[in-house]
Formats: C-alpha cells, structure tokens, sequence
C-alpha cells in the first residue's frame, strides 16, 4: 500500500490503462505501482491478462475507497472517446504545470 510516510495515510486510486490492442481498462486500487505490476505479470483483471503489456496513462487520488469506487464507476460509464479526452486533459494539465515549474527555474 503506498502511504503518505508522514502522516500515514492511505491513498485510493482510480486509474486507466491502456492495453497493448489500445483497449482502455478503468480499476481501482490502494497500490497503485504494484497494481500495475500485477497486471502486466498476468495475474490482474481477466480482461487485461490477454492485452498486455499495459501502461498507465491516468490516474486520480482520493482519500477514502468509496469516493474512488464512484469515480471508477462513473469512468467505467464514459465512451472510449470521453475516457481519451479525459487521459489528454489530464496530460495536458501535467505538461502546463511542468512548463510553469521551468520557468521558476530560470529565475
């Protein structure tokens, strides 16, 4: 499980993968680097066991599994189109606020 060492606490996760024939797959976890592996070892959900490897290519944080359970449910309903542009907008907020992070570096 991947704590907060500080003040021990438990993160829940919602996340998308994409898989090797560029199937998305939504879950949940509280490990979210282990999770992964398991998934790509063949030992995680049914449905990527036969599309790997798989990479991560989103994921939310949430402080308890009941709001990370709704947020997985409400992914899982979204269109394949809707779940790419959520995957970009999160990219793109990313790569903005890595942009902004160097440009405080040359100050």
């Amino acid at each position: 499980m991947l704590m907060n060492k500080k003040i021990g606490k438990v993160f829940n996760y919602v996340y998308i993968l994409r898989c090797a024939d560029g199937t998305l797959y939504t879950g949940w976890t509280n490990n979210l680097d282990e999770r992964i592996k398991i998934h790509n070892v063949g030992a995680g959900a049914k449905y990527t066991r036969s599309r790997l490897p798989v990479e991560l290519v989103y994921q939310e944080t949430f402080d308890n599994k009941k709001l990370a359970l709704k947020r997985e449910f409400e992914i899982k309903k979204l269109t394949k189109t809707q779940k790419e542009k959520l995957i970009t907008l999160q990219h793109c907020e990313i790569f903005q606020v890595s942009e902004n992070k160097n440009a405080f570096t040359d100050i």
